[in-house]
């Protein structure tokens, strides 16, 4: 004998479901579709501005991103310049004194003097 925990769980369930109206099922998704297609439409435009503008943005950043990077460079210019400056000063000083240097030298040298 077979008790009610035996029987199988899919049986009995097809006679259960009642005849399924394909026009009903046509009808209903039409009328949900039609419900819900506006405001999902409405949202997809808004989301596809929303995306344009972002776009804009991060275009406007990226420019100025580069004007940062071009301000940075020549920051770095004009410490080469003077850097440059000061090397160049440098060298001026060193020249001047080595003249100095073969000026008192060649003095020495007419006095009789060898070095």
């Amino acid at each position: 004998a077979l008790g009610p925990s035996d029987a199988s769980p899919d049986e009995g369930v097809v006679e259960d479901l009642p005849l399924i109206d394909e026009k009903a099922v046509e009808q209903l998704t039409e009328g949900l579709i039609s419900h819900y297609l506006p405001d999902l439409q409405r949202s997809k435009s808004a989301l596809q501005e929303l995306t344009q503008n972002q776009v804009v943005l991060l275009e406007t950043l990226e420019q100025e991103i580069s004007k940062f990077k071009e301000c940075n460079s020549i920051i770095e210019i004009n410490a080469l310049f003077s850097e440059a400056k000061h090397y160049h000063n440098k060298l001026v000083n060193i020249r001047n004194e080595m003249m100095m240097i073969h000026e008192k030298t060649s003095k020495l040298k007419v006095s009789g003097i060898n070095i």
